[in-house]
């Protein structure tokens, strides 16, 4: 028999049969993954550095970090396509000399974007650029790559000059019912605001996308996303089986930089192919955050914990109050609507689709989170899982979620259709 989620967890159940809502399918198993020898992508090789560079205690959150992928990423595109072209160049019309090596082009402006941002990582940075540089040829070639791949580097660090990145973006609404408020057991501030006034890589501006709003606090929706909330997300006594604890684990800390090398290298990318995918990848990523946390301060909407503790103030006879109610996983310090995880899933899903033009992604995705590897045959089960984890975590809602989801779509299709395009 299953038991009830928390205090008031028998009118959760009964407003969930009321209402209609499913516990949600089971979590795949995972997937073993298959040993493949590295092609030793120099893309791939800086991607993978650059976490290390802009967060070597593992302290900064996603926002932070994706900006970074993003910047590096561009200029190592710039610096291939500049070399070996097939595709535009980001924002800019520059062409290497004839026969310079694309790969010395590639190592030599990631090194030079990371290096100018982190200066005390220089001597760590250094090294393995001059490591990069030892698989290339000595010589003209690889002379021309690197003076192209420092002018692809200062390009983008020019043309991101002043994007708003760290800026101070207040929040302050007045407490209210349905307005967000620090959360516990830390009570953080909304330091990440800044992403949703930053300057986009690919959209016009940050609202382009806005959705309408969030459920009204009196509808009947909103009193469903609640209670499917506060019965599959509570920490403790929730209906969640073992696998959907899992797949809200496995998604909270998922590692997509290495999915995509580890793609380009099964799949035989070149350097110019794989270069595009992480240009891509990381751009929409970040445009998506971007598109979410616009919609996170337009409309500030209170996360799940506080919704559920403070439910008798919502005015929906339909909700509960559990003043002792616990999420699953830590809520992070910003608001419910939209999903920012969600959002950004279905941006790279949808690049991907774009990308390799059928809904097969084909991705081995690890997860810091519990250590595991998931197999993704299809971009759709991958967006599934992240819209159902955040529920399962108890951190978001399902609208948060699926609109979320949606709005990342529009802003990759809209972006593939304008950049990175065949010349």
């Amino acid at each position: 028999m299953r038991k009830a989620a928390g205090r008031g967890g028998t009118a959760v159940l009964a407003a969930l049969a009321l209402m209609g809502v499913a516990g949600g399918a089971p979590a795949k198993q995972d997937a073993v993954h298959p040993r493949q020898e590295s092609t030793g992508s120099v893309i791939a090789e800086w991607a993978g550095r650059v976490s290390g560079t802009v967060d070597p205690e593992g302290v900064l959150r996603a926002p932070d970090e994706a900006v970074w992928h993003a910047y590096v990423s561009l200029a190592m595109y710039n610096g291939v396509v500049g070399v070996e072209g097939r595709y535009a160049p980001y924002r800019w019309q520059a062409r290497a000399p004839k026969g310079a090596s694309a790969e010395a082009a590639a190592a030599t402006a990631a090194y030079e974007v990371l290096v100018t941002g982190f200066p005390k990582a220089g001597p760590a940075l250094e090294t393995a650029w001059k490591a990069s540089l030892a698989k290339v040829p000595d010589g003209p070639a690889e002379q021309a790559g690197v003076a192209f791949g420092q002018r692809a580097a200062r390009h983008i660090v020019k043309l991101r000059a002043n994007d708003g990145r760290g800026a101070s973006v207040p929040f302050t609404p007045a407490p209210a019912p349905g307005v967000w408020r620090p959360t516990p057991p830390q009570y953080e501030g909304f330091a990440t605001a800044w992403i949703g006034r930053l300057r986009p890589f690919l959209m016009e501006e940050p609202g382009q996308f806005r959705p309408g709003p969030p459920p009204a606090l009196t509808s009947s929706q909103y009193a469903r996303d609640l209670a499917e909330v506060q019965a599959y997300g509570a920490r403790t006594g929730s209906l969640r089986s073992a696998g959907q604890t899992e797949t809200a684990r496995f998604v909270a800390r998922v590692e997509i930089q290495q999915a995509l090398g580890d793609h380009a290298a099964r799949h035989g990318f070149d350097i110019t192919e794989t270069a595009r995918l992480y240009a891509v990848a990381n751009t929409v990523i970040t445009d998506a955050m971007i598109a979410a946390w616009d919609a996170k301060l337009r409309y500030g909407t209170w996360r799940p914990i506080t919704a559920i503790r403070e439910a008798d103030t919502d005015g929906n006879p339909a909700t509960r109050a559990d003043p002792a109610w616990e999420p699953l996983l830590t809520t992070p310090a910003h608001p419910d609507y939209l999903s920012g995880h969600a959002t950004w899933a279905g941006a790279l899903m949808r690049a991907l689709e774009e990308l390799f033009g059928t809904s097969r992604v084909d991705l081995f995705i690890h997860s810091a989170g519990t250590g595991t590897t998931r197999h993704y045959e299809y971009a759709a089960d991958y967006v599934r899982d992240v819209v159902d984890a955040r529920v399962w975590a108890g951190i978001h809602t399902r609208t948060a979620d699926v609109v979320g989801s949606h709005t990342g779509e529009k802003v990759a299709a809209w972006s593939l259709r304008r950049y990175f395009q065949r010349t």
